[in-house]
């Protein structure tokens, strides 16, 4: 009987790996009804008819009950990330303005780093040409959080 024990306890843990960890119809899955599968032909096999059905009912159960404990959302709701994000990004964006000036630290091509006052932030060549390291450069606009700077005649 403890095999029969054993198949069937091999067959629930494949059952959960593959719900829990890989999910999709991978091996786990198919180990885990194949072994719930043995676990019922053995108990036919060695040892009878009423043996077998009282295997194959419990098989049944314990695969209803886990795929109900599966279902449940509070089940899931374990597993779901519930943190929060709240920090910001590009908060540089927020003391630049247009028309104002600085030096690009890296060559623009057409990205690359610029800074103006303390502030160092990505910019954007306005007319995608390259800009040189060292070029004073001018902010003509900020648009979806992206500085867009051109040579400046300073």
């Amino acid at each position: 009987m403890w095999i029969i024990a054993s198949l069937i306890f091999l067959g629930l843990v494949c059952l959960l790996v593959e719900t829990l960890l890989t999910p999709g119809v991978g091996v786990a899955g198919i180990l885990g009804l194949a072994s719930m599968a043995v676990a019922g032909w053995y108990a036919f096999t060695y040892h009878g008819s009423r043996v077998g059905w009282i295997v194959v009912l419990i098989v049944l159960v314990l695969v209803a009950a886990a795929l109900v404990f599966a279902l449940r959302a509070k089940t899931w709701r374990r597993f779901e990330l519930d943190t929060e994000i709240r920090s910001r990004v590009n908060r540089e964006n927020e003391v630049l303005r247009a028309g104002m000036e600085g030096v690009s630290l890296t060559r623009l091509a057409p990205m690359g780093t610029v800074r103006f006052d303390s502030v160092e932030c990505e910019a954007k060549s306005f007319d995608n040409h390259m800009i040189a390291a060292g070029t004073p450069v001018e902010i003509c606009r900020i648009e979806d959080n992206k500085v867009i700077v051109k040579p400046s005649n300073a």
